[in-house]
């Protein structure tokens, strides 16, 4: 019968720690763990937050550009508010009937287009006074969307309104 030695481990666990401890050869890596959750992870999830908002923001401005589109061919598409409604939000299918166009007509003087505006065509009209002065009509279309981040970031707002106008001068 053969018997075997089991020989006793010569290092014992506070041997092992005190001799881990002393060797530096994981630190490095160690430290950059910390650094990249510590850093990198925010700064991540901060762009991450900005392009989703960039992204919304871009959309909502071609949604409104598309919708003074639609109302500056003629003063009937301008006074069409359901048809500017569509065409903005048939530019921005992924906010839906959640962003809100809101279309204004307005009147202003042609020798002082970023002058007075004036609400109605009649008020306008006796304004611009003068040989080459004339009433001129304008559709101005707000499209507004309040955008929910993907994430609860601590310091970030939960809630984002982006909203952009466009304006165009009606053709006649």
């Amino acid at each position: 019968m053969t018997l075997f030695l089991v020989k006793r481990s010569v290092w014992s666990a506070p041997r092992l720690l005190r001799r881990l401890a002393a060797q530096e050869s994981g630190s490095a890596l160690i430290e950059l763990a910390l650094a990249l959750s510590f850093l990198g992870l925010p700064l991540l999830l901060g762009t991450i937050y900005t392009g989703v908002l960039a992204f919304d923001n871009i959309e909502i401005a071609n949604a409104a550009h598309a919708g003074a589109l639609y109302g500056m061919q003629s003063s009937t598409y301008a006074s069409d508010s359901a048809g500017i409604t569509t065409a903005a939000q048939t530019e921005a299918p992924d906010f839906g009937t959640a962003m809100t166009v809101t279309p204004v007509i307005f009147y202003a003087c042609s020798s002082a287009i970023d002058g007075t505006q004036y609400s109605t065509q009649a008020a306008a009209t006796l304004a611009c006074t003068g040989g080459t002065n004339h009433a001129l009509e304008f559709i101005q279309v707000t499209a507004s969307y309040a955008a929910t981040p993907f994430a609860r970031i601590a310091g970030m707002q939960q809630t984002v309104t982006v909203s952009s106008v466009s304006v165009m001068e009606v053709e006649e």
